[in-house]
């Protein structure tokens, strides 16, 4: 019997798609969910946030790196399903009040990405 995929990584396979990664035909061998293409050429599952490695037989398996820029590429995809999420309440809220308190937290959110892009970059 196929589960029925979290509300969570179906936010996040969203989101990547709106950074521009593609959807592709393959599935994670770790939890069968569909793996997308990020703009770099990297395979990710959404569901469980780490990138997927194919190995061909005889093939050594790539280092995995664990250094700062992972660390940074898990924050910016969760700074940017936090920021879908104001877009919606945005959409949803009447309450001039609460628009400005969403639209601030939406402010420091994309502070806080700018800062992790120029992290990543030094």
């Amino acid at each position: 019997m196929q589960q029925k995929p979290d509300n969570t990584s179906v936010k996040r396979g969203a989101t990547l798609l709106l950074q521009g990664a593609t959807l592709t035909d393959l599935s994670c061998p770790a939890c069968s969910s569909p793996l997308f293409r990020l703009k770099d050429g990297t395979l990710w599952c959404a569901k469980d946030e780490k990138k997927v490695f194919f190995v061909k037989e005889g093939q050594e398996p790539p280092k995995q790196n664990s250094g700062p820029n992972t660390s940074y590429d898990k924050l910016e995809a969760t700074l940017l399903a936090k920021m879908q999420d104001l877009q919606g309440k945005i959409e949803k809220t009447e309450d001039m009040t609460e628009l400005q308190k969403i639209t601030s937290a939406l402010s420091e959110l994309l502070n806080s990405l700018e800062k992790i892009k120029q992290m990543k970059k030094a």
